[in-house]
């Protein structure tokens, strides 16, 4: 009895460490994001089209930030969904076995390569190959940023996705082969309807997956925040200024530096809504086919 006292304890603590930890975090970026709109119309934030804090003619509007973020999300959402869904479908419905345990970890191994890797490889590989054929691109630019971050996500969508798809009754596959259906058929008319649930979530997890990542759109994408949705120009995202301001050129505790606290909370909110959203269609669609 004493040593599952001890067991259930320490699973509590984990528990709690986590919930403390992000009661922690969103502290500290609402204390820190108040003091921000004390001093900066909450309105300005969400309104203005331009964000210049780090200038001389100030301006602290969130919108360009927020349009670089999605724009390289949905590139990079783009390339993932159809090449992740489809490697899932081929993996679960016509692969060998063998082929499958093998090329399965091997696609993981794509989540596990640092970010900043991938960065560099935007930058000195995807865009001047790019820039062969499309003329007048930049050096700095969200496309090549978001092709090399969907090709990171994809082992988030081809993994879940056949997870979700090898979890559908054999039973439901039998019952369509034995309709007559062929393995196309059965693959796509019945097989992604029942694991619907799970490559949605699949698809919004890699969405959010997407808005957070850092390194790939410091380095490729460019820091210059525009408001605009031409993909061949230089853009910033959040979680790129963040890391500007936060490379030490900014006086602690200055209006400039609490900033990256408001623009800290605006991903944090994308992020919640967005992995809400899955829990709330796993938890609704989960004993669908079961």
């Amino acid at each position: 009895m004493n040593k599952e006292k001890i067991i259930e304890g320490l699973l509590k603590l984990s528990a709690s460490i986590t919930i403390l930890t992000t009661i922690g975090i969103l502290y500290v970026l609402l204390s820190e994001s108040i003091s921000f709109f004390k001093e900066v119309s909450i309105l300005e934030f969400l309104t203005d089209k331009e964000w210049t804090p780090l200038f001389v003619n100030k301006h602290f509007g969130i919108l360009p930030l927020v349009m670089g973020t999605l724009l390289t999300t949905f590139i990079a959402v783009s390339v993932a969904i159809p090449i992740g869904i489809t490697i899932a479908i081929y993996l679960s419905e016509y692969a060998p076995n063998k082929f499958r345990k093998i090329v399965k970890p091997l696609l993981e191994i794509l989540a596990a390569v640092p970010t900043i890797v991938y960065g560099f490889f935007a930058l000195v590989v995807v865009t001047p190959f790019l820039q062969s054929f499309i003329p007048g691109m930049s050096g700095f630019n969200s496309l090549s940023a978001g092709i090399v971050m969907g090709i990171m996500i994809i082992p988030y969508v081809s993994s879940l996705s056949e997870d979700a798809l090898r979890a559908v009754p054999k039973a439901l596959r039998n019952a369509s082969f034995g309709m007559g259906a062929t393995r196309l058929q059965t693959a796509f008319k019945v097989m992604v309807p029942a694991a619907s649930s799970g490559i949605i979530v699949s698809i919004i997890l890699a969405f959010s997956r997407a808005i957070g990542e850092t390194m790939i759109v410091a380095i490729a994408a460019g820091q210059q925040p525009r408001l605009t949705l031409n993909p061949l120009v230089p853009i910033e995202t959040i979680t790129a200024y963040i890391v500007q301001v936060s490379l030490g050129d900014v006086a602690h505790g200055s209006l400039e530096y609490k900033t990256i606290f408001a623009a800290g909370i605006t991903l944090f909110l994308f992020t919640f809504i967005l992995n809400n959203i899955s829990y709330y269609i796993r938890k609704k669609f989960k004993e669908q086919y079961e």
